[in-house]
């Protein structure tokens, strides 16, 4: 039976509750037959198996591998109960339901078979109508076996799938181990008592301590950070206000020097000024050829036989050149 999109729009089914049977006659195929999609009528359906104890990825590729072998195939997944893995390989984190539900959601799984065998028989092979089954080619030794799978190679229906390297089930609990007191610790902080942890007293009290100091340093780590967001806006400010401080400064003394400087505006002003002040109080004197220059327009000349009281003539000669003088005078004004 074959659901086309069943797994986009609910989890897969389990086997035991599904009444749909294959309807078609299952002829064995060969793997050739296989990859080249035939028979048209039926997909071709793969089986995978295991315990998928902390379903991972690994898990996940190892199912799409097995997915997509064929061109059409309809995958089944078997999960090993809770018995049955406890008795034959280990305890197991997650109970079987988990498992049984993680498997249902799986994108590549079309059907969940619970309660699966720990080796196949033909009787399972039979009723589930599986053609081939698909594992990683390591052998798996359990159950007094050197490979559970050995019977599965020689019939031809085995297809080997690869492993995903770096993640696993035991890889997972191998780093829950080692760092079992940060998960102890963090399990307390998030309310989980002591006794569902299966924490001694004495450690209880040592992670609950733990947890104090832890608390204690983020408070003084987010006052550092804080703190230092804090300086670095007064710096921040503080160089804005430098910068706007030297930029006025500049502007004031470039003023300062356009005004007061040697070749400033006051200056100018000042001598401007100054040689206001200058005209006023000394006056520019008239030119020689000033027509008031030789007569004072508001003196009448005197006569010319007026002697001057301040230059008396010298000589007797000087006289008589006087007197000469002052007669041709005479003589041209007549």
């Amino acid at each position: 039976c074959f659901f086309p999109f069943q797994t986009l729009t609910a989890p897969a089914p389990f086997a035991d509750e599904t009444s749909c049977q294959c309807q078609a006659p299952h002829e064995k195929l060969t793997i050739a037959q296989a990859r080249l999609g035939t028979p048209v009528d039926r997909p071709v359906r793969v089986y995978a198996d295991g315990i998928f104890d902390l379903f991972h990825s690994g898990h996940a590729r190892a199912l799409m591998q097995a997915k997509t072998l064929f061109p059409n195939s309809y995958l089944l997944v078997g999960v090993c109960s809770d018995d049955l893995t406890h008795k034959f390989k280990g305890f197991t984190v997650m109970n079987e339901t988990e498992r049984y539900e993680a498997l249902r959601h799986c994108r590549y799984v079309d059907e969940v078979i619970r309660d699966a065998p720990w080796t196949l028989t033909p009787e399972f092979l039979e009723k589930h109508k599986i053609d081939f089954v698909a594992h990683d080619d390591i052998p798996y030794s359990s159950a007094g076996s050197d490979d559970v799978y050995k019977h599965i190679k020689e019939a031809g229906m085995f297809v080997p799938t690869q492993r995903t390297e770096g993640i696993s089930t035991s890889d997972i609990i191998t780093r829950i181990v080692r760092d079992y007191d940060v998960y102890a610790r963090r399990n307390l902080q998030r309310g989980y008592t002591a006794k569902e942890l299966n924490v001694s007293f004495i450690n209880e009290k040592k992670y609950r301590f733990q947890n104090q100091v832890d608390k204690m340093k983020e408070k003084v780590k987010n006052v550092e950070e804080k703190s230092k967001e804090f300086v670095y806006k007064v710096e921040e400010k503080s160089h804005d206000l430098i910068q706007k401080w030297e930029e006025k400064s500049r502007e004031f003394i470039g003023n300062f020097l356009e005004l007061f400087g040697p070749d400033g505006a006051w200056k100018q002003m000042f001598q401007e000024r100054s040689g206001r002040m200058l005209q006023a109080f000394s006056p520019r004197q008239s030119p020689n050829s000033s027509p008031t220059r030789g007569r004072s327009p508001s003196r009448s000349p005197s006569p010319p036989w007026v002697f001057s009281k301040a230059s008396p003539p010298s000589s007797p000669k000087a006289a008589s050149a006087s007197l000469s003088s002052m007669s041709e005078g005479d003589e041209d004004e007549k």
